[in-house]
C-alpha cells in the first residue's frame, strides 16, 4: 500500500483542510459516553492546528437513513470535542451549503470546526457525484483519518479525494494500516487469532486469508458452534449456521493440512434462558441438554487459551467468546481479555464489542494495539483492497 500521509503535504498553513474523522460514538441526554475515538483523532488534528491549517471535520453518526434526525446530530460531540483539543470548536448545521460555508469562512489558521452529520444527506452513503463535490467545495487539501469507514466507497470517504489539489492518510489511519498490514507480512511468531462473535458470516474470508499465515486460531463465541456442529456435536439450542458447516469442515481441513492447531471449547457454559435464566451449567460439547443454548466458554478453555498465548509472539483477537454484555457470561471472555494482555506477545485488538470487552476487563491499556474499526479490519485482513485507502495512493 502506498498511500500519501501528512508528511507528503505541501505546508498546509492558512488552507482549509477536510478531516475526515470517526466520530461514530453514543451520545444520551447531550453527553458523549465514551470519547476514545475523539482522542486517537487528537494527534492528526494538533499536527495539522499547528501547521497553520484551518480544518473542517466531517464525520456520520448513527444510522439517520440520510436525513436529519436531532438523535444523531453532532453538535454534543463538538462540545466533547473542544474540551480534549483545549480549544473552541465551531459546530455547523449542516455539512454543506450556505451553513455550513459561513461557519468555513470564519476559521481562523489552527481553529477547528467540525460539520454536522454526514449521513443526513443520502448522497454521502451513495458517494453521490453532487454531493461529493459539495463537501470538496468546502476545501483545498483533503486527509482521511477515519479507518472505521475506509472500507466504505462514500462521498466523503472517497469523492472528496477525488476532488481536492492533495490528499493524505492521517496519523491514526496511517497506523491502522501499518500495524494491521504487518499481521499479513512477518508478524512474530507464533501467530495467534482469537476469533468469536456470533456468526461466521462476514469473517469468512479473513479466516481463509489468515488461516495460512496462523500458527494457532483460538475459536469462541457464537461461531465456534458451528465448527463444533461440523464435527458431529448436537449443539441443542444454541446459535447455530447451518449454511457454513461446510465451510467450518473446509477451514479444519485445511487447518490440519498446515498443521494449524485449532482449539475450540470441550466445554461450553449453558443456560435455558439468556433473559431470564433459571438454570446455568457447564457442560461437555457433547452432552448440551435439550432445550439449552450455550452463552460462553468454560473456566477451562480459558485457562487453554492462557497457556496458549503464553508463549505466541503476535495475537489479534476480533470478537468476544459469549455473551458478555449479559453477566455471569462475561466471564470467559473477560479471561481471555486478561490473558491477551498478560502475554509478552504483540497484540491487536480489533471490533467495537472486541474493544468495549477489553475495557470491561481493564485491560485495554495494555494492548499493544485496539484498532478503531472492526469491519475496516476484518476487511483489511481478507486481503480486500479498502476504497478509502485507494484514493489516497500515489497516482490515484
Amino acid at each position: 500500500m502506498n498511500f500519501r500521509t501528512l508528511d507528503d503535504l505541501t505546508p498546509v498553513a492558512g488552507k482549509t483542510v477536510f478531516v475526515r474523522v470517526d466520530f461514530n460514538v453514543k451520545v444520551v441526554d447531550g453527553r458523549v459516553l465514551d470519547d476514545t475515538r475523539l482522542a486517537a483523532a487528537l494527534p492528526t488534528l494538533r499536527e495539522l492546528a499547528d501547521g497553520g491549517a484551518r480544518l473542517v471535520l466531517a464525520s456520520h453518526c448513527g444510522r439517520p437513513a440520510g436525513a436529519p434526525d436531532p438523535a444523531f446530530s453532532l453538535c454534543p460531540v463538538a462540545a466533547a470535542l473542544a474540551d480534549l483539543v483545549g480549544k473552541s470548536v465551531r459546530f455547523a448545521a449542516d455539512c454543506v451549503g450556505e451553513s455550513a460555508q459561513s461557519v468555513v469562512d470564519e476559521l481562523g489558521d489552527g481553529e477547528l470546526c467540525l460539520l454536522e452529520n454526514l449521513r443526513f444527506h443520502a448522497g454521502e452513503q451513495a458517494n453521490d457525484d453532487e454531493f461529493a463535490a459539495a463537501l470538496a467545495a468546502l476545501a483545498e487539501v483533503f486527509v482521511n483519518d477515519a479507518f472505521g469507514t475506509a472500507h466504505r466507497a462514500h462521498a466523503s470517504v472517497v469523492g472528496v479525494a477525488e476532488r481536492t489539489a492533495e490528499s493524505a492518510a492521517g496519523r491514526l489511519l496511517e497506523r491502522e494500516l501499518e500495524v494491521l498490514g504487518g499481521l499479513l507480512g512477518e508478524p512474530a511468531r507464533p501467530f495467534v487469532a482469537i476469533i468469536g462473535g456470533a456468526k461466521i458470516a462476514g469473517k469468512a474470508a479473513t479466516l481463509e486469508n489468515l488461516l495460512p499465515r496462523l500458527d494457532a486460531l483460538v475459536l469462541g463465541g457464537g461461531m465456534a458452534n458451528t465448527f463444533l456442529a461440523a464435527q458431529g456435536h448436537d449443539l441443542a439450542a444454541s446459535l447455530v449456521e447451518p449454511e457454513r458447516i461446510d465451510l467450518a469442515r473446509t477451514i479444519m481441513a485445511q487447518a490440519a493440512e498446515r498443521d494449524t492447531r485449532i482449539l475450540l471449547p470441550s466445554n461450553l457454559v449453558v443456560t435455558n434462558d439468556l433473559d431470564d435464566p433459571t438454570t446455568i451449567e457447564t457442560v461437555p460439547v457433547d452432552r448440551i441438554p435439550a432445550g439449552s443454548m450455550a452463552v460462553d466458554i468454560a473456566e477451562g478453555f480459558g485457562d487453554s487459551v492462557a497457556e496458549l498465548l503464553a508463549d505466541a509472539g503476535t495475537v489479534f483477537w476480533n470478537g468476544p467468546l459469549g455473551v458478555f454484555e449479559k453477566p455471569p457470561f462475561d466471564r470467559g471472555t473477560v479471561a481471555v481479555a486478561r490473558a491477551v494482555a498478560a502475554g509478552a506477545a504483540y497484540s491487536v485488538v480489533g471490533g467495537g464489542e472486541t474493544v468495549a470487552a477489553a475495557k470491561l476487563a481493564g485491560v485495554a491499556d495494555r494492548l499493544g494495539h485496539v484498532s478503531t474499526g472492526g469491519g475496516a479490519a476484518l476487511a483489511l485482513l481478507a486481503g480486500a483492497v479498502l476504497p478509502g485507502v485507494a484514493a489516497l495512493e500515489e497516482g490515484a
